[in-house]
Formats: structure tokens, sequence, C-alpha cells
């Protein structure tokens, strides 16, 4: 009996020898598996974490360089106001110029446009009718001292003198071809400034379009600054 009761006690002893072996495998084999979980949640975490700063980084990025944009076309927008200011004063000042120094600049206008002096000069009806014939008058004796032989002022000194001068004047123009600017029967609606006619061609030398175009230039300038290529 003695034999068999050891014989039990030994099996029982090697069963639970064994459980205890494969309570501790399964054991180690558990913690092997959550660790190697924590380890996956915990790089999924930092994966998930650095997507998130980098999308996060972007969208700050974006949202700078929007306001960053919207800005600079406020601070255009708000040049162009300025801009457009300061041009529409310029013309109302173009405009309102004594008679006189009004002549003397669209003469100038006018004789730095014409390649032939022999243009038709447009006025507006207001302008034709109260400096048209003075403006073609002023340039067109401008226009032929610029081809007549100088005389001595011993001649043209005197009022006898002078008109001796304007007719030699006006004799070497006709001979050059030049001085023979005209004053067009028709009338353009402009506030100032005037268009040249020669032939099928046309220079707009109204004070609104002389304005606009440098406007158009001074705004694309601005334009650079803001927005550089």
């Amino acid at each position: 009996m003695e034999g068999i009761e050891k014989i039990t006690a030994k099996i029982a002893q090697d069963a639970q020898a064994e459980v205890s072996r494969l309570e501790r495998e399964t054991q180690a084999q558990v913690d092997e598996m959550v660790a190697q979980a924590q380890a996956q949640a915990e790089k999924e975490t930092a994966d998930t974490l650095a997507r998130g700063k980098k999308a996060a980084h972007e969208r700050l990025e974006r949202l700078q360089s929007a306001a960053g944009m919207e800005r600079r076309k406020l601070e255009l927008a708000a040049k162009q106001e300025v801009l457009g200011e300061a041009f529409d004063q310029a013309l109302e000042k173009l405009c309102s110029m004594p008679e006189g120094e009004y002549v003397k600049l669209l003469t100038a206008l006018v004789l730095e446009a014409s390649s032939t002096g022999k243009e038709q000069l447009i006025f507006s009806a207001k302008d034709r009718a109260q400096i048209g014939k003075q403006v073609v008058v002023a340039a067109n004796e401008a226009l032929a001292s610029q081809v007549a032989p100088e005389l001595p002022e011993s001649i043209t000194d005197s009022k006898v003198g002078a008109f001796v001068g304007k007719l030699v004047n006006t004799t070497a123009a006709m001979v050059n071809g030049t001085a023979m600017l005209t004053l067009s029967q028709e009338t353009r609606e402009m506030k100032g400034g005037f268009i040249m006619v020669d032939g099928d061609v046309e220079i707009n030398c109204a004070f609104e379009t002389l304005i606009r175009l440098q406007r158009e230039k001074l705004e694309k300038e601005v334009a650079n600054v803001l927005f550089p290529q």
C-alpha cells in the first residue's frame, strides 16, 4: 500500500510541477503579448500624434499664407484707392488751370504729339469755343519758328520787325510743309486735352486717357512690389 501511495504522490507531485511550469510559460507568453501590445499601442499613439502635429502645422502654414495673401490684397486695394483719389484730383486740377497756363500746357502737348504739323485738333465743345484757336495758333507759331532762319535782333526788335519775323516764319513753314495745324469742326466728350487726327490715325491726348495710362503703369508697379514673380 505504501508503495502505491508513494507512486501516487510522485505522480501528483510531477503533475503539479508540470502545471506550474505551464503556468509560468503561459504567463510569460501573456506578459510578452501584453508588452508587444503596449509597445504597438504606444507606437500607434506616437504615429497618430505625429500625423496630427504635422497636419496641424500644415494647416497653420496654409492659414498664415492665406492671411498674408489677404493682407497684401487689402494693402493693394488701399493703395489703388489712394492712387485713384490722387489721379482724380490731378484731373480736376488740370481742367481748372488758369486759361493762360492751360493754353501753354496744351500747346506743349500738341508739339510733342505732332509728327507732320498738318494734323487736325479736336477739343471738347467748351475748350474749342474758349481756347481752341489759341492753341492752334500758338502751336503753329512754335512749329514755324523751329524751321525758320534766325533773324538778327536789330530786325525783330520792333513791331515792324516782329511782323517781318512772323512773315518769315510762316513762309519757311509753308516751304517745309509744317505749321499747318487746323482746328476741327468736330468736338468730342472729354474733360480736357485734345484728340489729334492725321488721316485715319488718331492720337488720344485727352486728359482722362493720359491719366488712366499713368495710373495703370503705377498700379502695375505697386502690384509687382506686393506680388513679386
